[in-house]
């Protein structure tokens, strides 16, 4: 698709989108309130008991669903342009699993729980499996294919050891039993605040790789021929991954699948410029993120599913779809 009005129709419809599941994610809960009630709980606080579910629960949640939805969109689309597959998502990389195990050994061995703790573990999980996936994959002669099969060999070696810290350590456990299925319901202002900074950094250096991304969809030698300089490419978009997943999963634990689906439906809207699908990711994921999040909030009322209970629901036919599909849309 060219880069004439149809792209920016669809991104501002979609921005429309994103603005009635915002609505729709502070008015709709476990909870059933009137919207007088919820305008009210918005922009005339009075501390009742409806205003500090609507503005002190129902808003940093909403808020929270936002940038981390933003968050797995960017993350994902950037790893399937990194390794040009288009069934890849950040955990390809052991990136989820990497931050999801320096978390969980920060509750259960230093007693950690908050998320000024969590963030900085769950970034140097991050990192650290990063590093090791390009060493594992040949560093300077790494290869997308080298590099998904360390990332997967690592996720498979730190999924034991997150299974064996559960098993060994029941304090930890309970925990992080709520944590580790992936859920927005603990968001407060502080959580929205602390972690978004750390988010928009991430979101602003994957936006930026869009023209050396699109480079590397072409091969290596293509890529090299048009100028683009691969392995600082690469380096700056795996921090980009690690801030944008390291970030979502210290606060929200792992969600499953919204950096696989969203970017993948997306590319067949707008074709294989990364100009476009980076933005139509960033502002579609938290529509997936929200929704899910609200209908895990009515489906089970006066209870909740957890978001990530949902998405996986929903991701693992549609994964499958993906795969079984003869026309797969190609990066």
């Amino acid at each position: 698709m060219g880069m004439g009005g149809a792209p920016f129709a669809g991104l501002a419809a979609s921005v429309a989108v994103l603005a009635v599941i915002t609505v729709a994610g502070i008015a709709v809960g476990a909870k059933q309130i009137p919207l007088d009630q919820v305008w009210h709980g918005l922009f005339h606080y009075s501390g009742s008991a409806t205003d500090v579910v609507i503005r002190d629960v129902r808003l940093p949640r909403t808020l929270l669903g936002l940038i981390v939805g933003a968050a797995l969109g960017l993350a994902g689309t950037v790893m399937q342009a990194l390794t040009r597959n288009p069934l890849a998502d950040p955990g390809v990389l052991g990136i989820n699993a990497g931050a999801s195990a320096a978390v969980v050994s920060a509750i259960s061995f230093l007693g950690v729980t908050s998320l000024t703790g969590y963030v900085w573990f769950a970034f140097l999980g991050a990192a650290v499996v990063n590093v090791a996936v390009y060493v594992l994959g040949g560093t300077r002669s790494a290869t997308p294919v080298r590099l998904a099969l360390a990332g997967t060999a690592l996720t498979a070696v730190l999924t034991g050891y997150l299974n064996a810290v559960n098993l060994t350590d029941t304090a930890a456990l309970d925990k992080m039993r709520f944590w580790t299925v992936g859920s927005l319901a603990s968001a407060t202002m502080p959580t929205v605040t602390g972690i978004a900074p750390f988010l928009a950094v991430g979101a602003v250096l994957a936006l930026l790789l869009a023209r050396p991304l699109n480079a590397i969809a072409l091969g290596d030698d293509q890529a090299r021929a048009l100028g683009t300089k691969l392995t600082r490419t690469r380096v700056l978009a795996m921090l980009a991954v690690t801030l944008l997943c390291g970030g979502a999963t210290a606060v929200c634990g792992p969600i499953v699948y919204v950096g696989l689906m969203v970017p993948h439906a997306v590319r067949a809207l707008t074709g294989p410029d990364m100009r476009w699908i980076l933005p139509y990711s960033a502002v579609l994921s938290p529509v997936l993120l929200l929704g899910a999040d609200i209908l895990g909030r009515v489906a089970a009322r006066p209870g909740e599913l957890q978001v990530g209970i949902v998405t996986a629901v929903i991701g693992g036919p549609v994964f499958i779809y993906l795969v079984r599909r003869r026309r797969m849309a190609q990066l």
